[in-house]
C-alpha cells in the first residue's frame, strides 16, 4: 500500500524524532563514561542533526496543513457561492418593490 505525501512526512518526521529521543537517552545513560571528546561531539551532533531534522518536517507539516486549508475553504466559498447565485436565479422576483427598499434603503 503506497502512502500519500502527508503520511510519508509524518513517518518520516516521527522516525527522526525517535531516533533523536534513542540517541539521547543513550547518550546520557550508557554512552555518557564511554565516549570520548570527538566521538562524544560527533554523537551529539549527530542527535542534534536529526532532531532538527524533525523540526523542519513538522514545520513543513504545518505549511502543507495550512495551504490544505485554505485551498477547501476557497472551494467552499465558492461552491456556496455559486449555489446561492443559482438560487437567486430560480426565485422569482416580487412585482411592485424596487431594489432598495427591500434591502432597508440601504
Amino acid at each position: 500500500m503506497a502512502l500519500d505525501a502527508t503520511a510519508r512526512r509524518r513517518w518520516f518526521g516521527g522516525v527522526t524524532l525517535l531516533a533523536a529521543l534513542v540517541m539521547v537517552v543513550c547518550g546520557e545513560t550508557v554512552l555518557r563514561e564511554r565516549l570520548g571528546p570527538i566521538t562524544s561531539l560527533t554523537f551529539w551532533l549527530v542527535c542534534l542533526v536529526f532532531t532538527s531534522l524533525a523540526i523542519i518536517v513538522a514545520l513543513l507539516d504545518v505549511r502543507a496543513l495550512q495551504r490544505g486549508i485554505r485551498r477547501e475553504q476557497r472551494e467552499l466559498f465558492e461552491s456556496t457561492l455559486k449555489k446561492i447565485q443559482a438560487e437567486a436565479g430560480n426565485k422569482p422576483r416580487q412585482s411592485g418593490q424596487a431594489p432598495s427598499a427591500r434591502c432597508g434603503g440601504l
